[in-house]
């Protein structure tokens, strides 16, 4: 489903990805996990279209997307939750998940929103209430949905679990194993190295801008 070959990419000129070699399948768990600063959330942004590759190629279902601006590759499939949540403080959570929505066909939208609820129950009881209020995990979890309301088949989460407790990092990576199962590629970078790994079907280390392991979890049926 996506193919990454040679690629780098940077900010301006800081390097920062070196020739990068990476393949995701449908409904596979990949987890990219490394030191901080070693470009992993980069690598999210490249294949999402927020930063521009300088060299190699990004392939997404068999058609080349390397410079592609991002509303088309979410228009192609798909979808990034970034890091921090970003979500509208001010909002109610039914209006942050269509906020996501604006390039999304309105009886996908209405499928959307109930595959969200059912995978996260407690939004639908705080559909109404604003975004704000909710508690840590209950944001990230609105976060993953309104990456979740343009019915992408590639999903991209940087850090679901910074900064929540370890019975909902459970239930957020249940979550992305039941997406998994639909078909759903996903692509998670995550500070807590061992539950991302636990999760994942295939581990991916980077340091300093390369892959230097890539291989099968062993707590991937875990």
């Amino acid at each position: 489903m996506l193919e990454i070959e040679s690629l780098r990419a940077g900010y301006g000129r800081l390097p920062v990805l070196f020739d990068i070699d990476l393949a995701v399948d449908e409904g596979e768990v990949l987890a990219i996990v490394g030191p901080n600063g070693a470009g992993k959330s980069t690598l999210l942004k490249s294949i999402i279209g927020v930063v521009t590759p300088t060299a190699g190629r990004i392939v997404f279902d068999g058609s080349r997307v390397t410079h592609e601006p991002p509303h088309l590759r979410v228009e192609r499939g798909m979808a990034l939750s970034p890091e921090g949540r970003r979500i509208f403080a001010s909002l109610s959570v039914r209006e942050n998940l269509l906020a996501g929505a604006a390039r999304t066909p309105i009886n996908v939208v209405e499928q959307q929103l109930q595959r969200i609820y059912t995978l996260f129950p407690i939004l639908s009881e705080r559909t109404a209430q604003e975004a704000g209020s909710l508690s840590g995990g209950e944001q990230q979890m609105l976060a993953i949905g309104r990456a979740l309301i343009s019915a992408p088949r590639m999903l991209l989460i940087d850090e679901p679990s910074m900064g929540l407790a370890p019975l909902i990092v459970a239930e957020l990576y249940q979550a992305l194993h039941k997406l998994a199962e639909d078909g759903i590629g996903i692509v998670v970078v995550d500070e807590r190295s061992t539950e991302a790994i636990s999760a994942a079907d295939r581990v991916c280390v980077i340091e300093k801008g390369r892959i230097v392991s890539l291989t099968a979890s062993t707590g991937g049926d875990a």
